[in-house]
């Protein structure tokens, strides 16, 4: 893993919901929308993160995970200069960027599988086909499809074709400035596949940053085998979520566990919310629990993302549904000044705990100690570099006394704030119903 890493904190955006770009391609003419991400850098800049995690930016038929051209911008978006644009003016601020890779499929759009229709030949293998002896001219051949989603056409990750054009897709941006690359669905693609492509791809750019969509199995397994820097934490969302609307933390407890062990070989991509899940305002059925899975996010190991909107207090509900993600993937507002929520309580709290977390980069491999487990109180200690902190977190809705054992000073404190008496061993905090609180403490 590239050394940079220890110090990333994604903002990550869904560049066609986020410009306001009409849900199916209709034209090829461009329009110029990128730079409405652009006008939001300082944004993140203020917030304390360090760098873009952005969704699928190239030309698609609708959602942009339907991809036609892996080397055109979609002209919903703008151009390729668009593009260099963002990122150079991303760079300018300090700002990584990462692109989404849509490698286990294509849009029925794509070049090779045009060619397909056209009749059998060379572009048969790029595609899992099933071509009938007795098929009429010019019939469609049956083919692979992403999870039942006909419109979204498997690729054969057998073919040597298809690793030389991943290889090429990736070489080709990270030439351009790009600094690594999210794998969508790559749980779906062999890691055989994975170990072709990746040590050709860091062969050229060994400082890039590359993480998988992994949902559930074995986390550490598909690292080692794929050679992925990190796989997304799907484990660790739900515990967060699911614990806390059941105000039961033993799961949560259990679930941190398992999160200590993938720390061991890997720092796991964390979030309480992105592009294809109820946000986490909507998914938590008491408003006063955004703070404890922020500060979650925050305080544990890995490398957090925080999805655009989520800091302004945004809500939106993912249904299983034709058009379901629309809520979770809206449009913005050009203005980053005009942004419902910009000066609210959570936009305040991500600024708060952003800046814990940069004070101590060394969380990012942290393991979570848990000192103290109730249904409706956690208190862990994380430590590293020489440091620590102890997180207290009260999920009742009444006041709690907690032993925070060598705590030394208040770092952070949510609403009502946190009281500490003594330090050292003999620490205790106060907190108030629902409140949480951040403490420095002896390594």
């Amino acid at each position: 893993m590239p050394g940079w890493v220890e110090h990333a904190l994604w903002w990550h955006v869904y560049p066609l919901g986020f410009v306001g770009a009409e849900p199916a391609a209709t034209g090829r003419e461009p329009v110029h929308r990128l730079p409405r991400i652009t006008a939001w850098l300082d944004h993140v800049v203020e917030l304390g993160l360090s760098g873009i995690a952005l969704g699928p930016v190239f030309a698609s038929e609708t959602h942009g995970y339907d991809t036609v051209d892996h080397f055109a911008v979609d002209p919903r978006l703008g151009t390729e200069e668009d593009l260099l644009a963002l990122v150079g003016a991303a760079h300018e601020r300090g700002l990584r960027v990462t692109l989404d890779g849509v490698f286990n499929h294509v849009g029925r759009g794509f070049g090779p599988f045009q060619d397909v229709l056209r009749g059998p030949g060379p572009a048969d293998r790029w595609f899992r086909l099933r071509r009938a002896d007795d098929a009429a001219p010019g019939a469609e051949p049956d083919y692979e499809d992403f999870e039942g989603h006909h419109a979204l056409v498997a690729l054969n990750h057998d073919e040597q074709v298809v690793v030389d054009h991943v290889v090429a897709v990736m070489d080709h941006w990270l030439a351009r400035g790009v600094d690594g690359w999210r794998l969508d669905a790559a749980y779906a693609v062999p890691t055989s596949f994975w170990a072709q492509v990746l040590p050709r791809v860091r062969a050229s750019h060994p400082d890039a940053y590359v993480f998988g969509e992994v949902l559930h199995g074995d986390y550490v397994a598909a690292v080692a085998d794929a050679g992925f820097d990190a796989v997304t934490q799907y484990e660790l969302w739900k515990a967060i979520w699911s614990s806390l609307n059941d105000v039961n933390f033993f799961e949560l407890a259990w679930a941190l566990e398992r999160h200590n062990g993938f720390l061991e070989h890997f720092a796991p991509v964390t979030f309480v919310g992105n592009h294809d899940v109820t946000r986490i305002a909507s998914r938590l059925t008491d408003p006063r629990h955004v703070a404890h899975a922020v500060v979650l996010l925050l305080t544990l190991g890995g490398t957090p993302t925080v999805y655009a909107g989520d800091e302004l207090g945004m809500r939106g509900v993912k249904e299983e549904r034709a058009g379901g993600d629309d809520a979770v993937r809206p449009e913005f507002p050009p203005d980053p000044s005009t942004a419902p929520g910009r000066d609210g309580e959570t936009y305040a709290l991500h600024r708060e705990l952003v800046a814990v977390r940069r004070r101590h980069p060394w969380l990012h491999r942290a393991p979570a100690e848990v000192l103290a487990t109730t249904n409706g109180q956690l208190v862990y200690r994380v430590a590293g570099g020489g440091e620590a902190l102890v997180v207290a977190l009260n999920a009742d809705d009444a006041p709690v006394t907690l032993d925070v054992p060598g705590a030394t000073a208040v770092e952070a404190s949510g609403a009502g704030g946190a009281t500490l008496h003594g330090s050292g061993d003999g620490a205790r905090v106060e907190l108030s119903a629902h409140g949480w609180a951040v403490l420095a403490a002896g390594s």
